[in-house]
This record gives structure tokens, C-alpha cells and sequence, in this order.
């Protein structure tokens, strides 16, 4: 019996260390300085944000990204450099299970970019690729925004 009590308390501790230890955000999504074969400067301009307009004001379209599912593409809108919106523009949907995915992931992205404020967000569980996607077309809206 006092053996299985140990063993029991072993285990739980060791749980409890590696889930303290897991990391928030996957690193590659972490780092700002996420970059594919799709991105780099953007053929996209900003729309809004005229001559005039605060820094980071107005929609700036992101990159496309390919992913292994779909293309993932998003614009942000800025008003004084705090992200107000952001539109999902192309998104995976080659079958049903592709825009069953988006339907449930992207709204969910859109909410934390919005409460983050930035592009480091979690991606959504089960929606991994279209989570990267997401995130570096945002990153690339940003940078946009404010460079």
C-alpha cells in the first residue's frame, strides 16, 4: 500500500512539472520573425490610413499563406495602432472538413489577436495549420502597419 501511495505521488508530482513547464505559445508562432515562402513584403497596399492619419490607422492586408490545406489570408484594421478588427479574406476550403475547421477556428483566432492586441496568439486545437497561417498573415499586416 505505501508503495502505490509513492508511486501515485511520484507521477502527480512529475505531471504537474511538465504542465508547468509547457510552454503557452508553440514556439514558431512566439517568435515575430516567422517567415515562409509566402511572405515577405506584401503586393497588397493599405487601404485607409491616409497622409495625415496616426501611424497605424486604417486596413493593412496581410500576406497569403499557403498551408498543407488551403490558402489563409486576413486584413487588420488599426485605429492608433490598437487592432480593432481583422477580416479573414481566404481561408482553407477545398472540402467540408476544411471549412469545418475555419468556421470554428478563425472566429476564435479573431477574438484572441483582437483581446492580444498582437499576433501572438495560441493557435486552435485541431486547426494547427490554419492557426500558423493565420497568425503569420496577421504578423505580416502588423508589420505593415507599423513599419
Amino acid at each position: 500500500m505505501r508503495r502505490a501511495v509513492v508511486a501515485t505521488t511520484g507521477i502527480s508530482a512529475l505531471v504537474v512539472t511538465l504542465l508547468a513547464l509547457k510552454p503557452h505559445q508553440p514556439p514558431a508562432l512566439a517568435s515575430g520573425a516567422i517567415r515562409g515562402p509566402a511572405a515577405g513584403p506584401s503586393a497588397h497596399p493599405p487601404t485607409g490610413g491616409a497622409s495625415g492619419a496616426p501611424a497605424g490607422t486604417g486596413t493593412f492586408t496581410g500576406d497569403p499563406v499557403d498551408t498543407s490545406y488551403g490558402t489563409v489570408q486576413v486584413a487588420v484594421t488599426l485605429a492608433k495602432g490598437r487592432i480593432t478588427a481583422v477580416k479573414v479574406l481566404r481561408a482553407p476550403d477545398g472540402n467540408g472538413r476544411d471549412r469545418q475547421i475555419a468556421s470554428y477556428a478563425l472566429p476564435r483566432l479573431t477574438q484572441e489577436a483582437i483581446g492580444a492586441q498582437s499576433a501572438h496568439i495560441d493557435a486552435v486545437s485541431g486547426a494547427s495549420y490554419t492557426s500558423q497561417g493565420y497568425v503569420r498573415s496577421l504578423q505580416s499586416a502588423l508589420d505593415q502597419a507599423h513599419g
